[in-house]
Order: C-alpha cells, then sequence, then structure tokens
C-alpha cells in the first residue's frame, strides 16, 4: 500500500485496521462522538456491527463472543455515558481474563477539559480497569494504536483495553500503518516459555507425590486448545485427581474418570478435602481467589505447592507456592508432559492407591445431594433436567450471578472448553443474556442457554430486543423463586433470617415479557412438565423465556462457611441455620 492508497479519514482507518485484525462482528450503541465511525460501517460489509441496547450489554456481549470462539471481542461506544456505561465489562473482562478492545468516541480535541457535551475522563475511569488505555491525538498514530490493542488484549494474561478517539481525529485525514507481525515491543513482552529447571523440579515433586491434586483455572482455557489437550494428557499419564475453579470447567471433562469436580465456597466435599490433605498441589492457571481457598492460613497446610501462570504479579500473591513457574500454561504443560514421559522411573499406581481410596470415601458423601419432590421443581433437578436434555448437541450456558450459577456450576457436566460462560471474578448480574448473544452470534448453530435468575435477568432484559433483531434463538432459562436467592441466603443464616430488600416484588409475567419482546414466553411449575417443556424450549428456533418456579427457599449447599477452611465443609445434610450461624464467626461475616 503506497501514496494515495493509504490516505484516509480516521473513521476509515478505524474500520481498516479492525479488517486487518481479523475482526468480524462487533458490538455497540451509536452516540454523537462515534457518528463518523457509524458512517463507515454502513458504507461496507466485511464487519457485521450488532446493535446492542445498553452498552454494558455490548461489553458482555463481546465477552461472550471471545470467551466462547478464543478470539478478541470488539466493543464500540460513544463519549460520556456511552464510555461510563461500558466500565463494569471491562473490569469484568479484566478479573476474568477476557480479551476485549473497546473503541470509545471523545469530545474534539479542543474541547476536552472544557466539560463538554457528554464528556468525560475515559482514559481516567478505566485506567484501573483495562491493561492500558489510548487517548489518540494524531490521526497518523490511530492505526499503530489499534494494531496494539489488539496485541495487548490478547497476549501474556488476556484483558480489555480502551482506545479513546476524538470526533475530529475520526474526520482528520492521515496515514494508514498496516499490520505488521515483526514489531517489537519493549514495554510489554509477556514470557511465554517456562524455566526448564523449574518445570524438571516440578515434575520430580509431583513423582514422588503420595497424595497428589492438580488445582485448575480459567488459564488452562484461555492458553487455548493445545493446552486442554495437553492437561488432559498429563492427567492420563499421571493418574492424578484433578478439581478446577469456576473459570476452569469444561479444560477436563466432567465424565473423565480422575474428575472431582468444582472446588471452592460451593465446590464438592471431594475436590475442597482433596486439596486440604494433599501433599502436593499443582496450581495451573488459577490464581488462589479468596472463593478458592477459604480461611489463607488454613489453607491446605501440608502440601508442596506448584504455582503455573502466566501473570508473575499473581505468583505468591496470596498464597506462597514451592516452585514457582511463569508462562504460557500450553508451553508449560507441553514441556511437563515431555519431562514426565522421560523420567526413567515412573511412579507405581500403589503409591497413589491410598489417596484414591480417600477420595472415593469422600465422593461417597454426595455432597450435592439433594430432596427431590413430586409438587414443586427443586432448581437442582431443573439443572439436571436441562442438562440431560441437551446432551449430544454443542450446547453453550452462559449464566446471571447469584444461587442459580452455583447449581449450574454443580449439576451441570461441561466436557470442552470455551462452552462455560459465567461471571466470575466481578460476579456481575446482568452477565449471562448478552453473553449468550454474543455466542450465538459466533456460533448461530448451536444452542445457547442462558440459566439465570429471576432478579438478575432484569439487568439487562432490554437485550432480548437485541436478540429478536439478529434472529437469535438464545434461551433463558430463569430459575424462578422471587428471591435475590444469595442474597436471601446470606440474610437467613447470618442475619437472623431478616430479608432487607431480597423479595422480588413486583415481578414481571416473563411470559408475556417475551411475548412484548417478539420472543417466546413459556412457563413451567410442575415437576412432570418439565421435560417436555424444555425439549419445547430447545426446539424453538427463536429467542425463548422460560419461567420455571422452583422452590422458593432452597438454599446452596454445601459450601465452606465464611473465613473456615476446607475440612469445615457443611454437607447439605448437616446445614441447619443454625449449624451455619454457629460456623461463621465476626471475621467470617465480612468475607461473605
Amino acid at each position: 500500500m503506497t501514496g494515495t492508497e493509504n490516505r484516509m479519514t480516521g473513521a476509515e482507518i478505524v474500520l481498516k485496521a479492525l479488517k486487518d485484525n481479523g475482526v468480524e462482528h462487533i458490538f455497540g450503541y451509536p452516540g454523537g462522538a462515534v457518528l463518523p465511525i457509524y458512517d463507515e460501517i454502513f458504507q461496507q460489509d466485511d464487519i457485521q456491527h450488532i446493535l446492542v441496547r445498553h452498552e454494558q450489554g455490548a461489553g458482555h456481549a463481546a465477552e461472550g463472543y471471545a470467551r466462547s470462539t478464543g478470539k478478541v471481542g470488539v466493543m464500540l461506544v460513544t463519549s460520556g455515558p456511552g464510555a461510563t456505561n461500558a466500565v463494569t465489562p471491562l473490569q469484568d473482562a479484566l478479573m476474568d481474563s477476557i480479551p476485549l478492545v473497546c473503541l470509545t468516541g471523545q469530545v474534539p480535541t479542543t474541547l476536552i477539559g472544557s466539560d463538554a457535551f457528554q464528556e468525560c475522563d475515559t482514559v481516567g475511569i478505566t485506567r484501573p480497569c483495562t491493561k492500558h488505555n489510548w487517548l489518540v491525538k494524531d490521526v497518523n498514530e490511530l492505526a499503530g494504536i489499534i494494531h496494539e490493542a489488539f496485541r495487548i488484549a490478547q497476549s501474556g494474561r488476556p484483558g480489555p483495553v480502551v482506545v479513546d478517539i476524538p470526533k475530529d481525529i475520526q474526520f482528520a485525514t492521515g496515514t494508514y500503518t498496516p499490520k505488521t507481525n515483526d514489531v517489537v515491543e519493549k514495554s510489554y513482552q509477556p514470557k511465554v516459555q517456562g524455566d526448564l529447571n523449574a518445570i524438571h523440579a516440578a515434575v520430580e515433586l509431583m513423582a514422588s507425590a503420595r497424595r497428589p491434586v492438580l488445582y485448575t483455572g480459567g488459564g488452562v482455557i484461555n492458553s487455548g486448545p493445545e493446552a486442554t489437550r495437553l492437561l488432559r494428557e498429563l492427567v492420563e499419564l499421571s493418574g492424578f485427581p484433578i478439581t478446577s475453579t469456576l473459570m476452569g470447567l469444561g479444560a477436563y471433562p466432567a465424565s473423565g474418570e480422575n474428575w472431582l469436580g468444582m472446588l471452592g465456597m460451593h465446590g464438592s466435599y471431594e475436590a475442597n478435602m482433596a486439596m486440604h490433605d494433599c501433599d502436593v498441589m499443582v496450581c495451573i492457571g488459577a490464581r488462589f481467589d479468596d472463593r478458592i481457598t477459604g480461611r489463607l492460613n488454613a489453607f491446605s497446610p501440608n502440601s508442596r505447592k506448584v504455582h503455573i501462570d502466566i501473570d508473575p504479579s499473581s505468583i505468591n500473591k496470596n498464597v506462597r507456592v514451592d516452585i514457582p513457574i511463569v508462562g504460557d500454561v500450553g508451553r508449560i504443560l507441553e514441556d511437563m508432559v515431555r519431562v514426565w514421559r522421560a523420567q526413567p522411573k515412573k511412579p507405581e499406581k500403589a503409591q497413589t492407591a491410598g489417596w484414591w481410596d480417600q477420595i472415593n470415601r469422600w465422593r461417597a458423601r454426595k455432597s450435592f445431594a439433594y430432596k427431590n419432590s413430586n409438587d414443586v421443581i427443586m432448581p437442582q433437578y431443573a439443572i439436571q433436567r436441562l442438562y440431560e436434555a441437551s446432551k449430544g448437541r454443542e450446547t453453550f450456558i452462559t449464566t446471571e450471578v447469584g444461587q442459580h450459577q452455583m447449581w449450574a456450576a454443580q449439576f451441570f457436566g461441561f466436557e470442552a472448553p470455551n462452552h462455560w460462560l459465567t461471571s466470575g471474578g466481578l460476579g456481575t448480574m446482568g452477565y449471562g443474556l448478552p453473553a449468550a448473544i454474543g455466542a450465538q452470534v459466533a456460533h448461530p448453530e448451536a444452542l445457547v442457554i442462558d440459566i439465570a435468575g429471576d432478579a438478575s435477568i432484569q439487568m439487562c432484559i432490554q437485550e432480548m430486543s437485541c436478540a429478536i433483531q439478529y434472529n437469535l434463538p438464545v434461551k433463558i432459562f430463569i430459575l424462578n423463586n422471587q428471591y435475590m436467592g444469595m442474597v436471601r441466603q446470606w440474610q437467613q443464616l447470618l442475619h437472623g433470617n431478616r430479608l432487607s430488600n431480597s423479595y422480588t416484588e413486583a415481578m414481571p409475567d416473563f411470559v408475556k415479557l417475551a411475548e412484548a419482546y417478539g420472543a417466546v414466553g413459556m412457563y413451567c411449575d410442575n415437576p412432570g412438565e418439565l421435560d417436555d417443556k424444555i425439549a419445547e424450549m430447545i426446539e424453538v428456533k427463536r429467542p425463548v423465556i422460560f419461567d420455571c418456579r422452583v422452590a422458593n427457599l432452597a438454599n446452596c449447599f454445601p459450601m465452606i462457611p465464611s473465613g473456615k477452611a476446607h475440612n469445615e465443609m457443611l454437607l447439605p445434610d448437616e446445614a441447619t441455620d443454625e449449624a451455619v450461624a454457629t460456623a461463621i464467626d465476626a471475621k467470617g461475616r465480612q468475607l461473605v
């Protein structure tokens, strides 16, 4: 590209740079400060723009798109309120390591700092919730900045970036810089290859273990399909039990014989007990989050710990480890598998036989057991039936945040990565519907279900309009218990059952609401009718809101009481109100 060919307006540069970075879909909402870019969108067909109904929806949709594909999600919003509405998904993407490029309009450079109409300090506001952000001051730098934004969003520990583009820069004419792969950026070069000596030390430690456990997180999935394959190979070779965080579900199949289930506050008894009693723990692409560790000074007290992570700041941040390995999970697992295979003397099965006997005794406690009913739909039963009905199809599950999210994690089995999309770190109510839209845009033929709560779904319900506009047959499966369930559970257990503002009065009729949007509304309150109605929901090739009335006061167990250790877990058959209330001390209450 030479001469006049690479002279174009800033708005044209934006579209060309997006195409050069392989973008096929962007999620956005127009406004005055981005109209030149929207005018360019109108004049091309390579990139499809998905019009959301709120900028928060654009961000979560871009996150759902990114997580279900492994690509970068792209959002486009206007200045001022458009940018501030994008803050929640930016922080969500930062905490869950989702690659996101957010393009924001800005008032003309001559008006910056004058409190102009729809002006805000976007760079200042988004600095704490992005990996990096830019205010573009020269049209000739615009293309290079966008290329760099994509590189930073997806390299190292993935995350969100913001490019703030003043309106005069969009109109100005400048030179387009093509994307090249040989740019050496000194300031941000994440380390991807792990230290081979540390890997040898880790494998040696693993080979000596009698009570080992693999603890995996979202980093395995973010690293890509090869990392997932290598993780499964490592489990096969070592015979180790494996558990995962909420974010890591699907990297190892739920049907795999070494699977212990999810760990953490509402994880399985066997996973949490194994973490507490193990002698060697290998943490792969997870960050020792507080919902995983329980009380830090009682966390896995007798184990030697290996921690593999691409983010050096995550190492020794919450938990001291014996062998840190900084680098890309996929590259390190590749080396680990090679070193394990090359060992002259492999550990005998007998070395861990006693440990597996103990794990099977813990499994026998059936920590996810619940009392079913013929009269009322139990929320756990609803998820189980939904899971059975979706088997054999490519299914993506998104969730909102609350009890339904935990039940979905407990009772839905994931066999593959990138099919479970939930807000882990930030816990964003309203995430699930727009995320489902993003996943459905990326996978038009797949079954995409948002498992929702009656309170959460109302946070971004306006995105139903987006689903209708683009014929996206997302299914919203609401576990409707008439409460903000998780808030109510904690009020019951910790605040003397004083249910302050957790009962959702003035609920909409969800069937009529669906129909008002032009979608299909369904209702079920009878366990005997549930299977047929779920089958009907799945077959409908249109957006559906399914109002599934479940037991109002069901609580989410098992549970590690806040501030307690993994081996102080309360199982469903022990979890009376009194037992929970006495299990959580004053310090624990602060951690809820």
